[in-house]
């Protein structure tokens, strides 16, 4: 039986044109007409949640959609006053977002297009002695020390903000912190970039100083990357910090350049039933190989600073120089750097179906050359577009 469609919080329900009134419980005829695989329709955004002329982005990893839509703002403040008997003196908020093409491009120095989904973590804080958080997962009152070692805890990514805050001077000498969220955790989403960003600007202005998008976005990177120790690029970052309604994000990783891109597409993003726990080894994997194919252009005379740099017309002679698998993943790096300038292109002319075939070779390349999709990914891809969407792909690292 098909979930019931989430909306952004000033829509609940999806459009049923049958009854012509909102849906509530997810069986109008849209919900219906999409394959039991899809189990949920997770986010639409337009004027009706439908397929015909609509962009799907598949997760594919397996996760909850027990979140509260209430606004996290309230939900927060409550529970500082609760846990802490006092009033914030701070507090900030980031979203999460969907990253439409340039996948596994920012850590090869590539362009990424990415954009902010109506859910957002919210991080409010107020000063104190040493360091303690309470989340609004589960109440529990944590009490950390940003020097100790990483954890495996949802406080490693405050830890992570903190030390490098005090790094560049902006960080007080403590703070009492709550966090309340609507991103989901997991779900290929970035809620970690989006707590990051919040608390970071939320701890800054407990400080005093006030820190640019720009700055934020990289005590961000460097907390979860250079403390927390996760290989990311800095999409994540990026979109949380810069991120704007009815807008995507058309990113350069290589030198910072952002433009803003017009976009108020219809999108259903959709989770495909299936867990996968190889995502950290394989990312990793990947990561390695494309280091290898990298090393291997420059052996055979291609001197570039980064894999997404590879001039596509050199693609055919590279072939011969390295083995079958670093070529795939060097193929796929270079073409999803032109596709995704090329979506950027369309996406400024309101050239939807031009976008929508360029995510279909997205999906391609991830699926062929990047390895990192899916059976159930694939076929939910087929049975979008055979059902009137104008592209789709798998969206997230994969695996």
């Amino acid at each position: 039986m098909p979930g019931r469609a989430l909306r952004p919080p000033e829509r609940t329900g999806c459009w049923c044109w049958r009854s012509r009134r909102r849906c509530r419980i997810g069986r109008c005829r849209a919900a219906r007409r999409f394959p039991a695989a899809a189990r949920r329709l997770v986010w639409s955004a337009g004027p009706r949640g439908r397929f015909p002329g609509c962009i799907a982005s598949i997760i594919l990893r397996r996760y909850s959609l027990d979140v509260s839509r209430q606004s996290p703002l309230p939900l927060a403040s409550s529970l500082f006053e609760a846990s802490f008997a006092s009033r914030p003196t701070a507090g900030a908020s980031a979203p999460g977002r969907v990253n439409l093409l340039g996948e596994h491009t920012d850590y090869n120095g590539g362009p990424v297009l990415p954009f902010a989904v109506p859910r957002r973590t919210v991080v409010l804080a107020g000063v104190g002695e040493g360091w303690a958080a309470v989340s609004a997962v589960d109440g529990m009152i944590v009490r950390f020390d940003p020097a100790a070692a990483p954890e495996g805890r949802w406080t490693d990514y405050l830890g992570g903000v903190i030390r490098v805050l005090q790094d560049i001077g902006a960080a007080p000498p403590g703070g009492q912190i709550a966090v309340a969220s609507t991103v989901p955790v997991g779900a290929g989403l970035s809620s970690s970039a989006a707590l990051s960003v919040a608390a970071a600007r939320a701890l800054s202005q407990l400080a005093g100083p006030r820190l640019s998008r720009e700055a934020l976005a990289e005590v961000a990177y460097h907390a979860e990357h250079d403390v927390v120790g996760v290989q990311c690029g800095r999409m994540d970052q990026m979109i949380a910090a810069h991120g704007k309604a009815r807008q995507a994000l058309l990113i350069e990783t290589s030198n910072g350049e952002i433009e803003g891109i017009p976009f108020e597409l219809p999108v259903l993003l959709i989770e495909t039933g299936v867990a996968h726990r190889l995502a950290e080894s394989e990312y990793n994997r990947r990561r390695a190989e494309c280091s290898a194919a990298l090393e291997a252009c420059r052996v055979a005379g291609v001197e570039v600073a980064a894999l997404a740099a590879v001039p596509e017309a050199d693609l055919e002679r590279l072939s011969r120089a390295m083995e079958p698998v670093l070529f795939r993943r060097l193929r796929h790096v270079v073409t999803e750097t032109v596709r995704t300038r090329a979506a950027a292109a369309a996406l400024r002319k309101a050239d939807f179906e031009a976008t929508g075939q360029l995510l279909l070779e997205g999906h391609r390349s991830i699926r062929d050359d990047f390895e990192s999709s899916c059976g159930e990914a694939d076929r939910i891809v087929e049975s979008a577009v055979r059902h009137g969407a104008w592209g789709a792909r798998l969206t997230g690292g994969g695996w």
